[in-house]
């Protein structure tokens, strides 16, 4: 594995958000000194916090799987996962409603999802999801030590004995024809495929091989940190300064000063000049190169990036109780009628037009989140990005009526008449807080994006780079071992971490 060159004594992380954050936490674990540039006034990046009337709102990610990546990045300094922060497992992960009224939860508890499916779709159904959890089980044995949580150098860094097995298992064929073959029943097929979509594929389309985004979204299981995710992002910042980590908050790094390949402090917007051995960057990847780096990305290809989505933050009076008056899921993802159609349109650039899309419910958890009697919502339609045929500027208060209209005849009547508080971000806000392409999912997971031909997180002499536009990829548990590969970069692997955190 190639490591950065030269001293590390002292490691300049540029961002912290949850990948700068997992690097911080494994560069101090190994002795190095290290500060964290970050231009907010607090930790967060992609996973930030927007208080607004009383009401807490996460502005990233809202949902939380693979605990265990949390535990270890507090262990790389000493420190436990409930020391700093309260994570609570979720049943169901998900409820999930179809548009023939079915409504099925998503529960992690094997013999609990069986006979629900059981009773919700019959007995084959059930058999069905039995064989295609061992079959999910056995991809993400196979791929977490050697394919997710490794540093690549290149094609030949996947040459090991799972490859093979992997292949013989299909992970290289399509997930949706995969999925068909295990479940028979296209409401089974939707809850264990539409997590291809956070990998910005359709499912028709995405390698058979993600089906171990539904292993740890539905099967491990889902978790929820109490406070929202920024008590996560919080935590795991409190951990580090404690470790010694120096946190400069307010400071917008402008460039990267460097000499040919070795870079040698950063430039801030305010004239300051910020000197370390060896830095980890992890604004978006198309951003950190161009933009701070001043070495854009040269493929032959053109990269092809994820969907974005269209995000509404809502205080609201409403607490759409269950009927039996139990407070409901955390999360709802709502499927409309069409679907592969769906995603074509996505990638097509344009908007759904049967949308399927997911509602999150925090205060169902944790009620002070809210005022007294408020509750929060995070209500998210997936949209194409900045290179689609939506004009955001012109076309956004009209869609943000359609997503009103949606909700109220899916479930969530008068949505618009009980929100108190709300804040709402299309692609152009995304493509502000500096996501390429207005979407926060990055590049998307296409064979020639994936495993080893991602792009690299290594740069010039010592350089390394984190975040869900490199290796691993997308999502809080990819993002986390992102910031634990680069950290590696520098100080080389650990050789008891794998065998510490996967099977």
């Amino acid at each position: 594995m190639r490591t950065v060159t030269g001293p590390t004594d002292h490691v300049v992380v540029v961002g912290a958000g949850l990948s700068g954050l997992s690097a911080a936490l494994r560069l101090a674990g190994a002795g190095r000194q290290v500060t964290v540039v970050e231009r907010d006034d607090e930790p967060g990046g992609r996973a930030g916090v927007l208080r607004r009337d009383g009401y807490v709102f996460d502005t990233g990610p809202s949902v939380l799987t693979m605990p265990g990546l949390v535990d270890d990045a507090f262990a790389a300094v000493g420190e436990t996962t409930a020391d700093w922060v309260d994570l609570v497992p979720v049943e169901p992960g998900y409820r999930a409603r179809f548009h023939d009224g079915t409504e099925l939860s998503l529960f992690h508890d094997q013999p609990r999802m069986e006979q629900h499916v059981r009773e919700v779709m019959g007995g084959e159904a059930a058999a069905s999801y039995r064989g295609y959890v061992d079959h999910v089980t056995r991809l993400y044995q196979l791929q977490a030590r050697h394919f997710i949580d490794r540093n690549m150098d290149g094609p030949w860094s996947v040459m090991v004995p799972d490859l093979a097995r992997l292949a013989a298992m299909g992970g290289f064929r399509r997930l949706g024809p995969t999925a068909a073959r295990h479940l028979p029943d296209e409401r089974l097929r939707r809850a264990f495929t539409f997590q291809s979509l956070y990998a910005g594929v359709a499912p028709q389309d995405a390698l058979a091989l993600y089906g171990v985004i539904s292993y740890m979204d539905v099967v491990a299981g889902v978790w929820f940190a109490r406070g929202g995710m920024h008590a996560l992002v919080r935590g795991l910042a409190g951990a580090a300064e404690k470790a010694g980590v120096d946190f400069r908050y307010g400071t917008t790094v402008s460039r990267v000063e460097r000499r040919g390949r070795r870079a040698l402090a950063l430039r801030t917007t305010s004239g300051e000049r910020i000197e370390g051995d060896a830095f980890v960057l992890t604004a978006d990847l198309p951003v950190a190169r161009r933009d701070l780096l001043g070495a854009p990305v040269r493929r032959v290809v053109r990269p092809t990036y994820s969907p974005s989505c269209w995000l509404m933050l809502a205080g609201s009076r409403e607490p759409y109780a269950d009927p039996d008056g139990s407070p409901g899921p955390l999360h709802t993802i709502d499927f409309g009628q069409a679907w592969e159609g769906t995603f074509d349109e996505l990638t097509g650039g344009r908007l759904m037009s049967d949308p399927s899309f997911l509602v999150t419910a925090p205060t169902r958890l944790d009620p002070s989140l809210a005022p007294e009697g408020g509750h929060t919502y995070s209500v998210l339609f997936p949209t194409p990005h900045l290179d689609g045929e939506v004009d955001w500027a012109r076309e956004a208060p009209a869609y943000r009526d359609h997503v009103l209209a949606t909700l109220d005849a899916r479930g969530w009547p008068g949505f618009a008449e009980a929100i108190e508080v709300d804040d709402v971000t299309t692609p152009l806000e995304w493509q502000a807080r500096g996501m390429e392409k207005g979407t926060p999912f990055a590049m998307a997971h296409t064979f020639r994006q994936t495993g080893p031909f991602r792009p690299r997180n290594l740069w010039g002499e010592n350089v390394a780079l984190a975040g869900s536009g490199t290796t691993p990829g997308v999502g809080v548990p990819m993002v986390l071992v992102s910031g634990r590969l680069a950290a590696e970069r520098i100080t080389g692997p650990d050789p008891t971490y794998r065998s510490r955190v996967w099977p």
